[in-house]
């Protein structure tokens, strides 16, 4: 991984200088120097390549000291280097080639590239444009041209695929509008299954599976559809197809997917499973109509990881303890809160994993069902058919059910129903969207649930936020800056007595960074975990509920109760090496924490 900033001059330096600055340095005999700027002037190539061409230096010699004169820091390539394939979502082939400028490595959210021309203003405005629409920042390093070629073909092996899948579609597109109209008429349904669209999806599919992306993303543009995957919890533009082949390859993951192909006013969900390597993988797709066409989101869900542990999830201290004394309770609701993508229904299934027995009644109503568990009664919501939460709820609850999971309570007569299983002997785990744990009784309220049922019901909020994981492998620890330290000071000395007790001494404090490596693909991060706080129901809390439960009486009593917040439990993963300041800061900032602040 390079080190070192470089800083590129704004203006284009001239050629003739830099021969100049070769002759002083004695690199580079006068005379040789007006016959390669001659040459140089009559066939416009570069002085550089003409210089190695020549054997008067060596192309990595001739770079190095251009990269001297230029004043940004050189870098040598290896031959054999591979650049983890998810740097190239970063930087397109398309402004690669054009601007002469490839990714080399990511350190966190600097990302370090390797440029040709540093110095081309042009170059550093697309670099500049990349950087903030992907919100990372950048080093320049110059790099020889072979190295650049190097760089720039290895994006062939995903690209070049599409690319011969796009040449043989826009061959048989051609030979479609030259035909017969008979012909031309039945063309259109076989295009869905002509190899091109087939073998182009499939890639898509399997370029998201091989880069542990999350989610991919097809989306119709005036011009061009866009290719995108999330890769722990950031998007990274991948290519960019035109869109003459936008409605075909919609109508492919249609098909996969059991979808309506005719039906492109309306959302439609569905999903299919694929074999990628003896690996099956759950597609779930989700199609949306834009004023543009249509965009598809296809959420990949592996079943061999996707069920976790409670601790592997990032349950530590009291809200591990917490959770299980919750879980093991025999009636009562549990409510995971977060926004969307927090990670809310992986800790739901970790919850069943730990209730799961062969005396209890377990069954589930979700939208959709995300992974498949031995012995769990799954059943998933239609409510283009009426089959709703909460149509669903009352459904189950006539089939003796020991324990229900909800996936979300999104309305007054869920929320309701849900209450009420809970007061009447059964335990209910569920989601809702609210910003941290205090929010989740004001929500219940306003979502018309008695005061006097919250109290006797709700036995435990649980809020949640993911944060990626630094790479063990090359994660190094640092001694903290002033600014860290004092954010790390606050947060700590706001935990209780029991809680501060598990950290290490001051003296000791580390916060980690992870330069990237190869078993991170350069990245510096590897996988997902959360930071949660818990609220308990007390006898406190229940009361003041009965009364007028604001949200700063609510702040109150959690710091009675000695409430980890979210951002506190950050900090402890911080000190602890799984996450870096900087990561934190990025997910969780001071929202949650602010809040308490506040209503203090």
């Amino acid at each position: 991984m390079p080190k070192g900033v470089g800083h590129a001059p704004s203006k284009p330096v001239p050629a003739e200088d830099f021969l100049q600055f070769l002759v002083t340095r004695g690199a580079l005999p006068e005379a040789r120097s007006e016959h390669i700027r001659e040459e140089s002037e009559r066939t416009g190539r570069s002085p550089l390549v003409l210089i190695a061409e020549s054997g008067i230096l060596s192309e990595e010699e001739a770079y190095r000291l251009r990269g001297e004169f230029l004043g940004v820091p050189f870098f040598s390539i290896a031959p054999d280097t591979k650049i983890p394939p998810e740097l190239f979502l970063l930087i397109p082939e398309e402004a690669a080639k054009r601007y002469q400028v490839v990714p080399l490595g990511r350190e966190g959210f600097m990302l370090d590239v390797g440029m040709l021309a540093p110095e081309d203003s042009a170059a550093q405005d697309a670099l500049r444009f990349l950087a903030t629409r992907e919100g990372i920042r950048t080093r320049i390093f110059l790099i020889t041209a072979s190295a650049f070629q190097g760089i720039l073909n290895q994006y062939r092996p995903f690209r070049g695929e599409v690319a011969q899948a796009l040449t043989e579609l826009e061959r048989i597109l051609t030979e479609s509008e030259e035909a017969a109209p008979e012909t031309r008429r039945g063309r259109g349904a076989q295009l869905l299954t002509e190899a091109p669209i087939i073998k182009m999806v499939a890639v898509f599919l399997r370029q998201a599976v091989e880069g542990n992306a999350s989610d991919l993303h097809i989306e119709p543009g005036h011009v061009q559809m866009r290719v995108r995957f999330r890769v722990d919890g950031i998007l990274y533009t991948s290519l960019f197809l035109p869109m003459s082949v936008h409605p075909a390859i919609i109508a492919r993951l249609k098909i996969l997917s059991q979808l309506k192909i005719d039906e492109t006013r309306l959302a439609q969900d569905g999903r299919f499973r694929a074999n990628f390597d003896g690996k099956e993988i759950d597609f779930r797709v989700a199609t949306l109509p834009t004023a543009l066409g249509e965009k598809v989101a296809i959420r990949l869900l592996d079943p061999a990881i996707g069920l976790k542990t409670l601790s592997e999830l990032g349950l530590v201290g009291r809200a591990l303890r917490d959770v299980q004394e919750a879980v093991a309770h025999p009636f009562g609701v549990i409510l995971i809160t977060g926004p969307t993508g927090s990670g809310k229904t992986t800790t739901l299934y970790a919850m069943l994993q730990e209730m799961k027995r062969d005396a209890e009644n377990i069954v589930t109503l979700e939208d959709p069902v995300e992974y498949y568990v031995d012995g769990v009664n799954q059943s998933q919501v239609n409510e283009e058919i009426g089959y709703t939460f909460a149509s669903g709820l009352r459904h189950i609850l006539r089939g003796d059910p020991n324990i229900i999971m909800v996936g979300e309570i999104r309305d007054r007569e869920t929320a309701k129903l849900a209450v009420h299983a809970g007061l009447t002997g059964h335990v209910v785990l569920s989601t809702l969207h609210t910003n941290n744990a205090l929010g989740a009784i004001p929500r219940l309220i306003d979502l018309g649930v008695d005061h006097f049922l919250i109290s006797p019901t709700l036995l435990l909020v649980v809020a949640q936020r993911l944060v990626q994981h630094l790479c063990p492998d090359c994660k190094t620890p640092r001694a903290p800056l002033p600014r860290e330290r004092e954010r790390i000071v606050q947060a700590i000395s706001e935990l209780p007595e029991e809680e501060r007790a598990a950290l290490p001494e001051e003296r000791e404090w580390k916060v980690w960074d992870a330069p990237g490596c190869e078993k991170c693909r350069g990245r510096g991060m590897r996988g997902r975990i959360a930071v949660f706080e818990t609220l308990r129901m007390t006898r406190e809390l229940g009361e003041l509920i009965l009364t007028t439960p604001s949200s700063a009486k609510i702040a109150d009593e959690a710091r009675r109760q000695g409430i980890v917040t979210m951002f506190q439990d950050g900090i402890r993963k911080v000190l602890e090496g799984s996450v870096s300041f900087q990561e934190l800061l990025r997910v969780v900032e001071e929202g949650e924490d602010a809040e308490m602040v506040d209503r203090r």
